[in-house]
């Protein structure tokens, strides 16, 4: 099956959305309080949506007005996005100001968090929850995009509209910056090759270690029934090859833990190159995912357990 950018059931297309017709803001929309936040409006709603090309935006809408509780989770969301540093950019639109702006956006009520990813937009809340659990929400889909080679990040920006440079452009290493346009146009073999000279040439580079792994599981799983790939692992669940792809689509459901379950289990129960190969790939795994993870730091343990 082929690879499709990472989407929910009831994903909006923006592709089609130009400039919205109306009056402008009003100038009541509150101003942009963290480094990786902007207010939408009129002039900047294309180009701050279509930046989820490069890295994922948040969009919330709140109304100060009619849920005053949308407007202290807005600032929550800011200051999350400071926290990840720009792995998001939370884009806000104050309906009190900008109604046009939610009629454009099919907005279906307030308060509204959607996250924008390639141009899709796929609704996550329609409450006010608290910062932790907004925390854990957004840690989780982060690393659901991560599985998928979605790794890019936002640019700081200064009043709350322009890249620090001025630009108004995003931000890409440019290290990195021809291995992402290799998995933005879906050459994922382009973008294996173009991480493979950044490891090959810096092997303490452990974005592009991690990058070269999520490349690798995108293009191994590129073509791949999975109903066919689960059949076979369970039929042969000593089939190193059958139970790595497995953990692989795993991973791109999300379902990390089950994965690294899977492969250690592996290693437990094979010997001599199989078991090797097993390793290796599970060890490929964790750089896709990150040393920092939890899920790893536990899943090396155990590994270590399996082996020894």
């Amino acid at each position: 099956m082929s690879q499709q950018p990472f989407t929910r059931p009831g994903a909006v297309d923006l592709s089609a959305l130009g400039s919205t017709s109306g009056r402008a803001p009003s100038g009541g929309a509150s101003s942009a309080g963290g480094a990786y936040s902007v207010v939408l409006d009129e002039q900047n709603i294309q180009a701050e949506l279509e930046s989820s090309m490069s890295a994922p935006v948040v969009l919330v809408v709140y109304s100060p007005s009619k849920a005053p509780e949308s407007v202290k989770m807005a600032a929550d969301l800011e200051m999350l996005a400071d926290e990840f540093e720009g792995r998001f950019l939370v884009a806000k639109v104050d309906v009190d100001a900008s109604p046009q702006l939610a009629q454009a956006l099919q907005v279906p009520g307030v308060p509204l968090v959607a996250l924008v990813v390639q141009g899709r937009m796929m609704p996550v809340l329609q409450d006010a929850p608290p910062l932790e659990d907004l925390r854990g929400l957004l840690s989780q889909a982060l690393q659901q995009l991560a599985t998928q080679g979605i790794t890019g990040r936002h640019q700081p920006r200064t009043q709350g509209s322009a890249s620090v440079d001025g630009s108004g452009e995003e931000y890409v290493d440019p290290r990195y910056a021809p291995a992402q346009e290799a998995l933005a146009a879906g050459d994922l073999a382009g973008a294996v090759e173009e991480y493979m000279k950044l490891v090959l040439a810096n092997p303490a580079d452990t974005e592009a270690a991690g990058g070269l792994a999520m490349a690798q599981l995108l293009l191994r799983t590129a073509d791949v029934d999975a109903a066919e790939a689960r059949a076979a692992a369970a039929e042969r669940p000593d089939d190193v090859e059958a139970q790595t792809l497995v953990a692989d689509l795993d991973m791109l459901g999300g379902h990390v833990d089950d994965a690294f379950a899977r492969l250690v289990e592996l290693v437990r129960r094979t010997s001599a190159g199989d078991r090797d190969r097993a390793r290796t790939h599970l060890l490929g795994l964790f750089d896709a995912v990150g040393n920092d993870d939890p899920r790893v730091l536990k899943g090396r343990q155990q590994l270590a357990s399996a082996l020894f």
